[in-house]
């Protein structure tokens, strides 16, 4: 009799002690609360503005590039591709790091006298990233037909965002974050 009752206190406390675990979560909590995926992003339309510069940044939980236009940006599309390929030609863009970011502006590096509004020294290095934990490279492979292509070499396939944002002044910046880790 006693090996039952204390088989069944045993067994009360078993179940007890398992109801107050809490469950397994189904997944880790998301790398700084970043939600971002690494599926395509896009904006349809054509601009009258034009690329001026290109800008790095480093933040805590990921690496951004910027894109300044002189005017507004109304179209773009940012995806990982398996190779990036230079507008008109087709010719391979070579980019370091295990992933290729292809970013297209649907705006030129030229104005309306075909002159140049964007024309890094080192197209192939258009901006410095050494040290940034994620990008590797940036590469400016120029424009063609109103579209500007800019090829980002990453460490890695990682979460990444793109969207537009307002000024300064009348111009309009394509910002492209891509996160440090999942």
């Amino acid at each position: 009799m006693k090996k039952r009752i204390l088989s069944a206190l045993a067994s009360g406390a078993l179940l007890l002690g398992l109801g107050l675990v809490a469950p397994a979560s189904a997944g880790a909590a998301p790398y700084c609360g970043i939600r971002w995926g690494s599926l395509p992003e896009s904006s349809s339309g054509m601009s009258s503005a034009q690329v001026e510069d290109l800008r790095p940044g480093r933040h805590d939980c990921f690496d951004r590039l910027v894109v300044d236009l002189e005017g507004d940006v109304n179209g773009y599309s940012v995806a990982y591709v398996s190779r990036v390929s230079q507008l008109g030609s087709g010719t391979t863009v070579p980019l370091s790091g295990d992933a290729d970011l292809q970013i297209l502006v649907n705006a030129p590096a030229y104005d309306s006298r075909g002159d140049a509004t964007y024309s890094p020294r080192t197209p192939s290095r258009a901006v410095d990233v050494s040290g940034y934990r994620t990008f590797r490279q940036v590469a400016f492979t120029g424009s063609f037909e109103g579209q500007t292509l800019i090829g980002l070499g990453v460490r890695a396939r990682l979460p990444m965002r793109a969207f537009v944002l307002d000024g300064p002044g009348t111009g309009s910046r394509l910002v492209v974050d891509v996160a440090h880790s999942w």
